[in-house]
């Protein structure tokens, strides 16, 4: 893979230095999950990277929710992003042409997905999603895959209309949020994401449990798992399409060589432990794009 990324970027190496000339900055978006310092935080590493490489000033940009990086991205105010599938897919569906799909990350065991999990706390006396009939509930985003669109397809499969199973049904506004507020009683259950690898009293191996867990927001031990998805592709790294291709290269290069150049900041910007980032392309996501687009014509 480092191989192929090399010889991507050695054809367009000699003209490098004009295009570099092209752009005057280079704006990151990083989508909701937690708050906005954190963010900042965990990604001034590759921040400082991208920086380096390209010569011009690089700014991290932590919109409030996952929208504001999705329109970011179409409207050319934001030049990267590491997307959810369904974010990707909602971006891909307002402008096909807006950013193109480079890398996805690998979890440890070389998989490339990660799961959906319904949690409540420990001492609610739910165990099953069963038990959470007539409870409150919280969704992350809605443009989240796994704070929303998937989970949300497959419990209304299973459960019936989820406005009338829960006793309310509200959007915490991230991942970050939906732990800490059903670890606080704000919502009853609620659902996020992990890799499923490693340990639940861990937050698993990476994902939001982990960055809750890592931050000290919450203990695993205070939460328990009632219900699991199925198996979700693992979102996109994007660059903005119309970008200089060697200015695509270079960005790209860094993301796929963090685990092997610096192994702190990848675990940062990984959300948790993780192999890689490895190629990925669009039809990675032809049935999530699908599924979007059915959600959008039902509401």
């Amino acid at each position: 893979m480092k191989q192929l990324l090399a010889i991507l970027a050695a054809t367009t190496a000699l003209s490098g230095a004009a295009h570099a000339q092209e752009i005057t900055e280079f704006n990151i978006g990083i989508l909701g999950g937690e708050n906005a310092q954190d963010r900042m935080t965990g990604h001034e590493c590759f921040r400082v990277m991208v920086e380096e490489a390209l010569g011009v000033p690089v700014k991290l940009f932590t919109p409030a929710d996952y929208d504001g990086v999705i329109q970011g991205l179409v409207g050319g105010t934001l030049d990267f992003g590491w997307l959810g599938a369904s974010a990707y897919a909602k971006t891909y569906l307002t402008d096909p042409e807006a950013v193109e799909v480079r890398l996805t990350k690998q979890n440890v065991d070389g998989t490339t997905g990660y799961y959906a999990f319904g949690f409540a706390r420990a001492d609610s006396g739910i165990t099953t999603m069963e038990q959470a009939k007539g409870k409150t509930f919280a969704f992350a985003d809605p443009n989240s895959t796994s704070g929303y669109l998937v989970p949300a397809a497959e419990l209304q499969g299973q459960l019936g209309d989820l406005n009338q199973y829960f006793s309310e049904v509200k959007f915490s506004g991230g991942h970050e949020q939906s732990i800490v507020g059903v670890a606080n009683g704000d919502f009853d259950a609620g659902v996020s994401w992990a890799d499923g690898l490693g340990n639940w009293e861990d937050g698993f191996n990476s994902g939001a449990f982990r960055k809750a867990t890592d931050a000290g927001l919450v203990d695993m031990n205070d939460l328990v798992m009632i219900w699991q998805s199925s198996l979700i592709p693992e979102g996109p790294v994007v660059v903005r399409k119309a970008l200089p291709q060697d200015v695509k290269d270079k960005v790209i290069q860094i993301v796929a060589d963090l685990h092997e150049t610096d192994k702190d900041c990848a675990y940062n910007v990984a959300a948790g432990e993780a192999k890689d980032f490895v190629p990925v392309t669009h039809d990675a996501y032809l049935g999530i794009i699908e599924a979007r687009k059915l959600q959008e014509a039902s509401n």
